[in-house]
């Protein structure tokens, strides 16, 4: 069994997570957003795939969900002391990921290079595949103007009013030959519970990559990541009802039409699973809130079981 999943944000890195540790190792890819990387101190920064990273490396901060567990913060402080403005909080540890990241990109290598580059050193052994390889901006309009992701996520703390969402630089962007190659041979594809304006939404807007999910065989599920009508963490229940999107499974799985066989969604959406179905999507009720560990694997399972009964030839994990 081959599973991909698209993956962005904390949401995405713990389903990642919990299908990592379910399934054989070496049968997992994972395709991460990149368009909300950024250019930070000289180096290049790659916050989704470094979420995703250091999540399944078991190097992740529980208390966050991002950046190093017990890392420090002595070298952004002398950058303090030098005037820098630290408002985006670089941990020691993380330092060193984005120095080789930089180094191994001004060296010739690309994005997907350098990213396997630092999984295998770190005992990964799922693949972790950047969704291209060219440079792609997240970028916001709000009432004041466009903003670049960052800028508008952790620097305001994503409180302007979002009007639109453009990917700068996407026309440019393809689809790797890592990417194409992952999703023809994939059993099943799951888009993880991650914003779907600005964590997949990305990843499915490069050229060629829609075409390739519609085209793949396997079968394709996501989990909602709308609860109860509200975002587990972030800003996605906000954004989608900016955008006139309703905030519940259902206005997620229509933005999903054509792409999903099914859906998974919380014990606590089951009244809109007759609409959902009625989008042409089977759906599942199951607790999808991932507290710990367990909660992960535990999804990770259902989420793999109800794929498998979609396509009896595949095996349970």
């Amino acid at each position: 069994m081959k599973v991909v999943a698209l993956a962005g944000g904390v949401g995405g890195a713990k389903l990642a997570d919990g299908l990592y540790r379910v399934l054989p190792p070496d049968t997992l890819t994972v395709i991460g957003n990149t368009a909300d990387d950024l250019e930070l101190f000289g180096l290049h920064i790659s916050p989704d795939l470094d979420t995703v990273m250091y999540t399944l490396a078991g190097l992740a901060n529980p208390a966050t969900g991002w950046g190093v567990v017990g890392d420090t913060f002595t070298t952004l402080g002398m950058l303090e002391r030098y005037g820098e403005d630290a408002w985006f909080r670089l941990g020691d540890a993380d330092f060193a990921t984005h120095l080789r990241r930089t180094a191994g990109m001004r060296a010739g290598q690309r994005l997907t290079e350098v990213t396997a580059s630092l999984t295998a050193p770190l005992g990964i052994r799922a693949r972790l595949l950047p969704m291209c390889d060219e440079r792609v901006a997240t970028e916001i309009e709000t009432p004041e103007g466009w903003r670049d992701f960052q800028d508008y996520f952790v620097r305001r703390r994503h409180e302007d009013r979002v009007t639109q969402v453009r990917f700068a630089g996407i026309e440019q962007a393809r689809m790797t030959p890592e990417t194409a190659d992952a999703l023809a041979a994939a059993d099943f594809i799951i888009f993880c519970p991650s914003n779907p304006l600005v964590s997949v939404g990305p990843i499915l807007a490069v050229p060629g990559l829609r075409d390739a999910l519609v085209a793949s065989p396997a079968i394709k599920i996501a989990v909602s990541p709308i609860v109860g009508g509200k975002a587990l963490k972030g800003p996605a229940d906000r954004m989608l009802a900016e955008r006139g999107i309703e905030v519940s499974a259902y206005g997620v799985a229509t933005g999903y039409v054509g792409l999903l066989d099914a859906m998974m969604i919380d014990l606590l959406d089951t009244a809109d699973a007759p609409r959902i179905e009625g989008l042409g999507m089977a759906v599942q009720a199951a607790q999808t809130v991932m507290h710990n560990d367990e909660d992960r694997q535990q999804l990770a399972r259902a989420a793999l079981a109800f794929a498998a009964t979609l396509a009896p030839r595949q095996s349970v994990v």
